[in-house]
């Protein structure tokens, strides 16, 4: 990748080379500063790369799983020498905070140390088929094989770690990959792009392709030899691009809109105020686990309440690259105008605004909001962006319905000590996954991770990603030996 002293250039990754083009600037979340600029991927630059990935799925096939365990190995070995240098460029690129940033490659390290151990444990089953009377001698193999070219469409918010959660299970898998991230955020996956390629993996089966949406779609739904499209961001987008993708498999993380039940039992409440103001606002509430509602019994409603308040509005707001910054600026300035529009249209129709909300260019005050109910944006859609909702509940079955009223259903949070609301919750609540004694953006990288409803399909983390990118193939041995 080239460089320039202040800003990059970033030449587009296809099959063995870097192709220079038609330019997009990325500008900073923060102040707009230029971070580079980036080539944009043509139609006949998407149908080159698919013409690599297809033909290198021979290659990326016979691949050895130790050579395929190698290099993911010596991928995250990269990330951890060059740690600091792709947390800098997620900074730069994403607006997000240096702290997380950093926990960002981490992660990232993590995800791909467990699809080199998965790559390790792909195997098969043997098969009795001498069941029957005349099948004597005959016995079956199941392994696994990768589907074929993956498409990976990624979102700004993980820049790095969500491209990981594609690439890493495709090369485990021995799947081709063609990576088509944010436009707001290439320079990342390019610079992770750059590095798969030096540990080893083969060139052409690797595209970085900062696309338009239109080629980006035409890719997805009419190019027959990409066999799995995985792509996290919108519900709106991801349930149409399905809707379109014809025989391919399509694997979609959606939005969410994250709740969080705080029963009466719940002893720590200055931890629990504490976890729940940072699970709502870090990286300005941009995650989909982010807490957005919150259910507390109303015996300590009040109390946990004025301790999330007290919290939020010391938090360290401003320039993501300063140390002790905890929330950064929104990706886009018309996302912070649409969040405080959505927040106005709630305390116009009967919301209590306790704390925030003030706007300055792209960064929003962390807002906490009381009163509100169905029929609000803040409510029924993914604000994502620095706003939770603070309600009271008398019944714990209230509350369990009340996460459930939503056409979501991602994660959600639940802190108690009875086993038999933990139960009852885990059987009732219509979730991809409940986390207890935690919020709900609490994730660990190789647990099965996806939601239900308008939340997605299917499951990222390394081992599902794997099996969702491979399939099974049968081969029956009669008459020998």
């Amino acid at each position: 990748m080239k460089m320039r002293p202040g800003s990059q250039t970033g030449f587009l990754l296809c099959g063995k080379e870097w192709i220079e083009g038609e330019a997009l600037e990325v500008r900073s979340p923060w102040d707009q500063g230029l971070v580079g600029r980036v080539t944009v991927a043509t139609r006949a630059d998407a149908r080159q790369a698919v013409n690599h990935a297809a033909a290198s799925l021979r290659r990326t096939r016979a691949l050895p799983r130790w050579k395929r365990r190698e290099i993911l190995e010596d991928v995250a070995a990269a990330l951890i020498e060059q740690k600091e240098r792709f947390a800098q460029l997620i900074v730069a690129e994403a607006g997000k905070p240096v702290r997380l940033a950093r926990t960002e490659v981490d992660r990232t390290v993590l995800t791909f140390k467990t699809a080199a151990e998965e790559a390790a444990r792909l195997g098969g089953e043997s098969i009795p088929l001498d069941l029957t009377e005349g099948n004597e001698g005959r016995w079956g193999l199941v392994q696994r094989f990768g589907v074929g070219p993956v498409l990976a469409i990624t979102p700004f918010n993980f820049p790095l770690n969500l491209v990981a959660h594609k690439a890493a299970p495709a090369i485990a898998a021995g799947c081709p990959v063609i990576v088509k991230p944010a436009p707001q955020t290439p320079f990342t996956a390019l610079a992770l792009g750059e590095v798969i390629l030096k540990a080893g993996w083969p060139e052409e089966a690797l595209a970085v392709l900062p696309l338009s949406d239109a080629d980006t779609a035409w890719l997805a739904e009419k190019e027959d030899r990409i066999k799995l499209v995985s792509f996290t961001g919108s519900a709106k987008v991801g349930w149409e691009l399905k809707a379109h993708s014809g025989r391919k498999r399509v694997l979609l993380e959606l939005g969410g809109n994250a709740a969080l039940v705080v029963h009466g039992d719940w002893k720590d409440l200055d931890d629990a105020a504490l976890r729940t103001a940072h699970a709502a606002f870090n990286y300005a509430g941009q995650s989909c686990i982010s807490v957005q509602r919150v259910f507390v019994e109303r015996g300590i409603f009040q109390t946990f309440l004025w301790k999330v308040v007290d919290i939020a509005e010391k938090l360290v707001i401003g320039d993501p690259s300063k140390e002790d910054t905890e929330v950064g600026p929104l990706i886009r300035q018309s996302e912070a105008e649409r969040v405080e529009a959505w927040v106005k249209e709630a305390v116009e129709s009967g919301a209590k605004l306790v704390a925030g909300g003030e706007r300055k260019g792209s960064m929003i005050a962390p807002v906490i909001l009381t009163g509100t109910k169905p029929g609000m944006k803040v409510h029924d859609e993914e604000v994502f962006g620095p706003v939770m909702l603070i309600e009271p509940y008398d019944d714990f079955e209230e509350a369990l319905a009340a996460v459930n009223h939503s056409k979501y259903g991602l994660q959600a949070g639940l802190l108690t000590r009875d086993a038999g609301r933990i139960l009852t919750a885990y059987r009732e609540l219509e979730v991809g996954a409940l986390i207890v004694g935690d919020t709900p953006n609490w994730r660990l990288d190789p647990m099965p991770y996806g939601g239900v409803k308008d939340s997605g399909l299917g499951r990222e983390g390394i081992r599902w990603a794997i099996e969702e990118m491979t399939e099974p193939r049968m081969l029956m041995m009669a008459g020998i030996g």
